[in-house]
């Protein structure tokens, strides 16, 4: 089966005799009494001897096919590939159907696009930089880091002190801080305003992606230059790829340390496509602010009004009028496992999985349903619960084999409480493209095939 619709580990067969409604009344009973006995009594029926070690496993009859003469794989037989060959570490080769993809169609050219993560394949809250989402609005570019440089100016001659212009070197001196966050597009789940347009979790919610970013606060350099905190209330800041995207960001994220000027991504540089050399890292709020290739500062007094935020980035309402720097990704999950185009192999166990996410801070609570919203359960939390960063999700469920409708709903630590596509497109309406942050349904059907709905 395909590695990217069916991650390996995830969906369980159980045995014939453990598939009996007797059975799953069995370990529905015994999930009461915690959950080691809900999986040692799931699996219980499953042993039916001895298990083998894994190279017995693995072993074929040898030369004329004689059941008794054992030839273990090549694996456990020989000398393996070299140290550091090659000398910067690849997924294996079985994995290379888990990989960013792009929606044919969704631009007019390829430079202005978007590429989807895997979220169905990923395991935890940490996207590997080589499956990280991407949006670039004019292409990406690979800028030697020795020529780049980063201009922090006012809008006018009293806004700074002193107005400087720093140079990579210059940056990786200074004090840095590392921090997990998630970084999401505000289009992501836009497809799914007006009807179901996408049939896998990768095309619904894949432009989101989760790292630790490494960098200086912007705060820090704007100490360094001498800014007015009291006139400065908004920062301009400008990305050097010829699209010049440009957005404000108010003085009240960066005051808190929040805001970073970063080089760093899950320990190495970022890479190309993720802004090489410096990026803007602006937690919770759209992944369009956090501007890539960054070159340019400029401390002002009101917000910039630019094109990249007052005709695009922008939240149309059904009277005609438009909502602006409506910019924080509000409280939002999807469960991952099982989701659209994957295939449930029986009946039985599941270990259903998800991620959970907030603009506004922690995740406090996901509750999941197997039944389209009527009856919900608490799931489980993953450790680190951090701010502004994703959360995965788990919780124990044996499918009947019928007809199922999987949900997850988020509650943030502000109280925010994830909300259904009912109930945003009776105050947003229908024509949006931003901030979908709507309960995801999943049906499950009898033969075990996962499809993307909706409920009206």
């Amino acid at each position: 089966m395909d590695r990217d619709t069916l991650p390996p580990g995830r969906l369980i067969k159980a045995p014939e005799n453990f598939l009996t409604p007797e059975g799953v009344n069995v370990v529905r009973a015994e999930a009461r009494q915690g959950r080691r006995n809900f999986i040692r009594n799931a699996f219980a029926a499953a042993a039916t001897g001895v298990v083998a070690p894994a190279a017995l496993a693995q072993a074929k009859p040898a030369g004329d096919g004689d059941p008794h003469i054992l030839q273990l794989p090549e694996h456990s037989r020989g000398l393996g590939q070299s140290v550091a060959s090659p000398g910067y570490g690849a997924p294996s080769k079985h994995e290379a159907n888990v990989q960013r993809r792009p929606s044919p169609g969704l631009t007019q050219t390829t430079q202005a696009s978007v590429s989807f993560a895997p979220l169905q394949s990923l395991f935890g809250i940490v996207t590997p930089s080589g499956l990280h989402f991407e949006r670039h609005h004019q292409g990406w570019w690979d800028i030697d880091p020795t020529q780049h440089r980063l201009m922090v100016n006012g809008s006018d001659d009293k806004m700074l002190k002193t107005p400087k212009v720093f140079t990579m070197d210059e940056l990786m001196r200074l004090p840095s801080v590392s921090r997990f966050h998630f970084i999401e597009c505000g289009a992501n789940s836009g497809m799914e305003w007006g009807n179901v347009a996408v049939p896998t979790c990768q095309y619904t919610h894949g432009m989101l992606s989760c790292s630790e970013f490494t960098g200086v606060p912007l705060r820090t350099l704007l100490e360094l230059c001498g800014a007015d905190w009291k006139r400065g209330r908004f920062v301009l800041a400008e990305g050097a790829d010829g699209s010049s995207m440009t957005r404000t960001i108010p003085m009240s994220l960066i005051e808190s340390g929040e805001v970073i000027v970063a080089y760093g991504q899950n320990g190495e540089m970022l890479r190309p496509e993720q802004g090489y050399p410096l990026r803007l890292v602006v937690p919770g709020v759209q992944g369009v602010s956090w501007v890539k290739y960054l070159r340019r500062l400029e401390l002002g007094d009101k917000p910039y009004g630019t094109k990249d935020e007052s005709v695009h980035y922008i939240d149309l309402l059904p009277d005609g009028q438009h909502r602006q720097y409506s910019s924080i990704q509000e409280v939002k999950s999807v469960v991952t496992t099982p989701s659209g185009g994957q295939t449930l192999l029986d009946k039985g166990y599941y270990n259903v999985s998800g991620l959970a996410w907030s603009g506004r801070g922690k995740i406090k609570r996901v509750d999941v349903s197997v039944d389209g919203g009527r009856n919900w359960r608490q799931a489980r939390l993953e450790g680190p619960v951090m701010a502004k960063c994703l959360t995965r999700f788990n919780i124990d469920w044996v499918w009947d084999g019928k007809p199922a409708l999987v949900q997850s709903r988020a509650t943030d630590d502000t109280g925010h409480v994830q909300a259904t596509s009912a109930q945003l497109r009776a105050v947003r309406g229908t024509r949006s493209i931003y901030h979908n942050n709507a309960i995801q349904t999943w049906l499950v059907e009898e033969n075990g095939e996962v499809k993307n709905v909706q409920l009206a």
